[in-house]
């Protein structure tokens, strides 16, 4: 997989990876041509795993390369890490505050963001699609760190990042495409749904890369960026969605250390 990437310019490698993630986004939506519903555990434990996946991935992929990154650019990690942390995080608050969604299971009283007269399908994918923005980011921040040749980043870490994402994705596609099923639509409409949320990723990966290669000077600031932006969808949505049902809560919880290890150990093994 290295000597795939390897000659590939940095905004290609950000693309075909993001490519690679909203794949795997299609491919969990397309579980609605075997079945109108899953398990609500597996689902759950699904999108436990997926926020385990995420908060490996913000810190071994994003936060500590972006620390040490600043060290070696003569900046003050500790400053530069909280300050792009916590801009990610407001970054997507301000996302979450104005943009109109609706998060499976709910009903359209509890839809967020600007009321709109848009249709709960609409609304269901722009709330996956809200999971992604920062995804997509943060794959493209990773292969635009390697083309600054500093020795924090690494291609074999940013094609873990893309990996671990892309795990993460298959249940958030199943999320959306799902309940649209059970709701009465078509299979093909409901996939077509399902995947689309995962279209922002290549879009925010090509912009993420671009980005940090026109201004390598802030690129620990947008490693820090990215990884507080992941942190924001874990803590203000993975986390709750996937706990909400008690008796599912032991079982989440094994899910999300699991995802964890597995995005840990393709980090400390790529990377």
């Amino acid at each position: 997989m290295l000597a795939l990437f390897t000659p590939l310019h940095p905004i290609t490698q950000a693309f075909v990876a993001t490519l690679f993630t909203w794949l795997v986004t299609a491919a969990g939506a397309a579980l609605v041509f075997w079945t109108k519903k899953v398990n609500p555990k597996l689902l759950d434990s699904m999108l436990g795993f997926a926020a385990g996946v995420m908060i490996a991935a913000s810190f071994w992929s994003l936060l500590a390369p972006g620390i040490e990154m600043a060290g070696q650019m003569a900046m003050n990690p500790w400053r530069t890490a909280a300050l792009g942390f916590m801009a990610g995080g407001i970054f997507m608050r301000l996302i979450d505050l104005y943009l109109p969604h609706l998060h499976p299971g709910m009903p359209m009283a509890r839809s967020e963001g600007i009321k709109t007269t848009w249709q709960r399908s609409t609304l269901l994918v722009l709330a996956i699609t809200l999971h992604n923005i920062p995804e997509g980011l943060a794959v493209g921040v990773a292969f635009g760190a390697v083309a600054a040749g500093l020795p924090s980043a690494t291609i074999g870490g940013a094609i873990a990042l893309a990996v671990g994402i892309a795990l993460q994705n298959f249940p958030e596609g199943a999320a959306v495409s799902l309940p649209l099923r059970r709701e009465g639509m078509g299979r093909w409409r409901s996939f077509l749904m399902g995947q689309a949320s995962g279209l922002v990723e290549p879009v925010a990966g090509v912009l993420g890369a671009c980005f940090v290669l026109r201004m390598q000077h802030i690129l620990p600031y947008a490693l820090c960026f990215a990884a507080g932006a992941m942190i924001f969808v874990v803590v203000e949505e993975l986390i709750p969605e996937s706990q909400k049902t008690p008796s599912h809560v032991d079982l989440v919880t094994m899910a999300t250390l699991t995802g964890f290890a597995v995005m840990m150990i393709l980090d400390v093994a790529l990377g």
